[in-house]
C-alpha cells in the first residue's frame, strides 16, 4: 500500500468540483466498504496490539504509532457484522475524524476510486435509522459499495455530549435565537441529531436536510415563496462530503443565486482543520466548524445573533 496517499495536493483539486475519493476495502472475504481518502492518514499491515482492559467490546486493542497510542476498532463487528479474524494478512487503515486519531481493523484494502457525488445515492429511506451507511454507489462492474457512517460508530462507542457550557449564551442572545431557523445539511443522522440537540438548547428548532440537493430544494421552496433567506435564516451549517451534492458545491449554488447569495454558511466537518480553513475561502463559506464541540457550535450561533444585532 506504499504511495495510496502520497497525491493528496492533487485531490484537493477536487474540492469545489462535486468530485471526491473512496478508500475501499472489505470486510469479510466480498462484501466491499468505503470511506473518503481525506479522513485516512496512512493504510498499513495491523501492528502490534496491546490489551486495552475494560473497554468498549469493539475496540480489540491499542497501537503505538509514531509515539501515540491508538485505539483500534474491529470495524465489521462495530457495524453488527461477524468479528474480523485477526491474521497475518490483516491490514488497519488509520484515520483522523473529529481530531482523534483510531485504527479500523479490516479484512483487506484495495484501491482509491476517483467519483463523482452525483453518482453517489443515499441509502434507501427504508433503510430506517439503526443502519450504518451513509451513502451507496456502484463499481464500472456493477458491485456495490457501501460507505460506511464513521460518526455513528465513533459516536456509539464514546458519545459527544450536546450540551453547552452554563453562561456561555446570556438571556439576550438566548431570546433573540428563538427568533431564527438554521438548516443543517448532513447525510448522517448521527450528526444531524448531535447539532439538533445542540441548538434546541438555544431554543432553535433546525430544518434538516440529508445532502446538498435536497438542502438546495428547501432553500429555494423558501425563495419562491418571497422569504428574505437572510432574516429567516441564521445560518445555514453543512458538512463537506455527502451523496448527489457536497457541501462545498451547495456552497457554490447558494452563492451564485441573487436570492440565497447572502446566506451565512458554516462548514462543519470532520476532515481535518488546516485543509478546511483554506477550502473555506475557496468556495465561498463564511465559517467553519470542527465536528462535534457543542460549545464551539453554541458560540458560532451566538457571535453571528450578535453581529446581526449589532451586539458585538
Amino acid at each position: 500500500m506504499s504511495g495510496i496517499l502520497d497525491s493528496v495536493d492533487k485531490r484537493t483539486q477536487l474540492v469545489g468540483q462535486n468530485r471526491f475519493e473512496l478508500l475501499l476495502f472489505r470486510l469479510g472475504r466480498h462484501q466491499l466498504f468505503a470511506i473518503n481518502v481525506f479522513k485516512v492518514k496512512e493504510v498499513l499491515k495491523l501492528p502490534r496490539l496491546n490489551a486495552l482492559p475494560n473497554s468498549h467490546p469493539v475496540i480489540i486493542g491499542v497501537a503505538n504509532m509514531r509515539g501515540q497510542t491508538v485505539p483500534v476498532f474491529d470495524l465489521s463487528a462495530a457495524i453488527g457484522m461477524l468479528p474480523t479474524p485477526v491474521t497475518k494478512d490483516s491490514h488497519m487503515i488509520l484515520t483522523e475524524y473529529n481530531g482523534s486519531v483510531q485504527g479500523f481493523l479490516v479484512s483487506d484494502v484495495e484501491r482509491i476510486l476517483n467519483l463523482d457525488w452525483a453518482d453517489v445515492l443515499p441509502p434507501p429511506v427504508t433503510a430506517g435509522r439503526a443502519h450504518y451507511l451513509t451513502a451507496i454507489t456502484r463499481m464500472d462492474d456493477n458491485r456495490l459499495i457501501e460507505i460506511i457512517d464513521v460518526e455513528k460508530v465513533l459516536a456509539e462507542v464514546s458519545p459527544y455530549s450536546t450540551q453547552v457550557a452554563p453562561g456561555l449564551i446570556d438571556d439576550q442572545v438566548l431570546e433573540l435565537a428563538q427568533n431564527y431557523d438554521i438548516l443543517i445539511v448532513d447525510d448522517s443522522q448521527t450528526a444531524r441529531d448531535q447539532v439538533s440537540r445542540t441548538l434546541a438548547n438555544l431554543g432553535i428548532t433546525p430544518y434538516e436536510a440529508v445532502n446538498g440537493t435536497d438542502a438546495l430544494a428547501q432553500l429555494h421552496a423558501f425563495a419562491e415563496q418571497g422569504t428574505k433567506m437572510s432574516d429567516r435564516f441564521l445560518m445555514v451549517i453543512t458538512d463537506a462530503e455527502m451523496p448527489e451534492m457536497d457541501g462545498y458545491r451547495l456552497t457554490a449554488e447558494i452563492r451564485h443565486d441573487k436570492r440565497l447569495k447572502d446566506l451565512y454558511i458554516v462548514l462543519h466537518t470532520s476532515l481535518s482543520g488546516s485543509f478546511n480553513l483554506a477550502m473555506v475561502e475557496k468556495v465561498g463559506c463564511d465559517d467553519f466548524l470542527p465536528k462535534f464541540e457543542s460549545d464551539r457550535l453554541a458560540a458560532v450561533v451566538r457571535d453571528r445573533i450578535k453581529v446581526v444585532h449589532g451586539l458585538t
